[in-house]
């Protein structure tokens, strides 16, 4: 049977305390995991490879790299018609912090089996923190809005608009010298079933009263 739950946005007024403690510890942990991710040196996501390739270019860190793209995403909200939320503004700075404090507490392992040891618990670790701020249900990032605007814009399916964004973004950034590999490809196989493994444990449940609305995951 599927799990019923619902991650559409709620106001923050709504149990404030929990929820921004989820987003904020999600977000977090989302940037450190990025900075294993890195650090393993064997490929990273999409957007990754992106931000990867443009901090070696530009001379700039990782982190503030993914505040740019991310401010420059919001941008293209405006024409979508998308309204950010707490947790879009949080998502832009906070994992620009967190992605940076990571890379400079961590370095690359010396052997094969550390950097493949980094390389699991950065994917793992990024499931469960994109189920944690997706779960707080205050908004989503730049990137997945400008997924679910095109979305509503356009009628084309989600899957449609995420491949075709994701695979632009990751061939631009090889194609400027990001890093690419058997990471990028044990990402985009992993995060789909480990977010949704964990979404349905972190995803804040209104009451029934609040008028929310419930959605059904497999």
């Amino acid at each position: 049977m599927p799990r019923t739950f619902d991650v559409r946005p709620v106001g923050v007024r709504t149990a404030p305390t929990r929820r921004l403690v989820q987003l904020l510890a999600g977000l977090a942990l989302y940037g450190f995991s990025m900075s294993l991710q890195v650090r393993a040196t064997l490929g990273l996501d999409p957007w990754d490879v992106l931000h990867d390739a443009l901090s070696r270019r530009t001379g700039l860190t990782f982190g503030t790299i993914t505040a740019i793209t991310g401010a420059a995403v919001l941008l293209l909200w405006f024409p979508l018609r998308q309204r950010p939320g707490i947790g879009t503004v949080c998502n832009v700075l906070v994992i620009a912090v967190t992605v940076d404090a990571g890379l400079a507490l961590l370095t690359t392992p010396d052997n094969l089996v550390g950097r493949i040891l980094f390389l699991v618990g950065g994917v793992v670790l990024n499931g469960v923190a994109s189920a944690a701020y997706i779960g707080a249900r205050l908004g989503p990032g730049p990137r997945d809005g400008l997924m679910t605007g095109i979305n509503a814009r356009t009628g084309w399916s989600i899957r449609l608009v995420r491949t075709t964004i994701e695979v632009t973004v990751l061939l631009t950034g090889w194609l400027l010298g990001g890093t690419v590999g058997i990471g990028t490809v044990v990402y985009a196989v992993a995060i789909g079933p480990l977010v949704q493994a964990f979404l349905p444990l972190l995803a804040w449940r209104a009451r029934p009263e609040t008028g929310a609305h419930a959605v059904d995951v497999p």
